[in-house]
């Protein structure tokens, strides 16, 4: 063999190691990225104002979470526009470690009052998990004259106009809650939105508001300590931290029953195999003893299923939102 081939047999034998070898990286990298997945700090969004049932969720889930991924899971509130501000920015997110919480109204309600969303709850999202529902407790302040729900409607039919009620903001949880209270019982009462439960709070307890509905997790310590009343529940039977007080289908309205009820969603661009590890992880965090505790101690109750059934129960409440927003004709202003 002369030096020429020699040399011509060395170089195709680098060339062959070298392509090999980049065949190898080229299919392992995909998979050792996925493996390697959330590769840093994951932010979770809550499209609402801090202070209400949605960051009581959010957290809960957030610091399970931070436990079995390997990475922080840190909230970050963005309120604004019933929550669509947020869920428009998560909807172009492209970092793979961006998610938000869906809500009932974001999710299943939105699309329905509103002439146009800066997102497609069904396109642009990608269901992880239906992480808790929470039942919806209709207050008062006390010195509204009602002990209970027959009494407040009495009272608001004796002056309708007279009382007004607060939310979270147009298509929160609180807004629907009471809009459909209004249209079973047939009730005139003014409606004040806020820039998030905790402002709401503020006027509610202060006594610049008559009445709201709110997830249980934000106002039961108030109403345990006296400062709000309860006249109602939004739960199918009554809740075992509130025994005495009935629900609205005890109180003439059979059938009746308000959850909110929040999941994990994310852009629909993250990898199916983030996804799956994703749905798996968030299910496992949310039926964790401490979650459980920390939800069941505000009357919340933890759910964790899978991608495809939270889609389906998505499916079912736009179905009937869309029925209950024609109804009562709702409005985002």
């Amino acid at each position: 063999m002369t030096p020429t081939d020699e040399a011509r047999r060395r170089f195709l034998l680098q060339s062959t190691a070298l392509g090999a070898g980049a065949a190898f990286g080229s299919a392992a990298g995909p998979a050792l990225a996925q493996a390697a997945w959330p590769s840093r700090n994951v932010r979770l969004v809550v499209p609402f104002a801090p202070g209400g049932s949605s960051e009581i969720v959010a957290r809960a889930t957030a610091a399970e979470l931070s436990k079995t991924l390997g990475q922080s899971v840190y909230v970050d509130n963005k309120p604004g526009g019933g929550g669509n501000i947020a869920m428009g920015e998560v909807a172009r997110a492209e970092d793979q470690h961006t998610l938000i919480l869906g809500h009932i109204g974001t999710l299943a309600v939105n699309p329905y009052i509103y002439d146009k969303l800066p997102y497609d709850p069904n396109r642009d999202f990608k269901p992880i998990t239906l992480l808790a529902k929470v039942p919806s407790l209709y207050v008062v302040h006390p010195d509204v004259p009602a002990r209970n729900l027959k009494e407040f409607v009495a009272l608001v039919r004796k002056s309708p106009g007279k009382y007004s009620y607060g939310s979270a903001g147009n298509g929160s949880a609180g807004h629907l809650a009471m809009e459909y209270l209004k249209m079973v019982a047939d009730l005139f009462i003014l409606h004040v939105p806020y820039r998030g439960t905790g402002p709401q709070l503020t006027d509610l307890l202060a006594g610049r508001l008559e009445a709201a509905s709110v997830g249980a997790p934000a106002i039961l310590q108030f109403i345990k300590a006296g400062k709000l009343r309860c006249i109602a529940t939004g739960s199918k039977e009554r809740l075992p931290q509130l025994p005495d007080v009935p629900t609205v289908a005890e109180q003439g309205y059979p059938g009746f029953e308000m959850t909110q009820w929040y999941g994990l969603c994310a852009p629909a661009n993250l990898q199916p195999a983030h996804v799956d590890k994703l749905a798996a992880e968030s299910a496992k965090a949310i039926k964790s003893a401490t979650a459980r505790e920390r939800l069941s101690h505000d009357a919340a109750e933890a759910i964790g299923n899978t991608p495809a059934q939270f889609a389906a129960f998505i499916a079912q409440e736009q179905q009937r939102w869309k029925q209950v927003v024609a109804r009562a004709q709702i409005k985002p202003d």
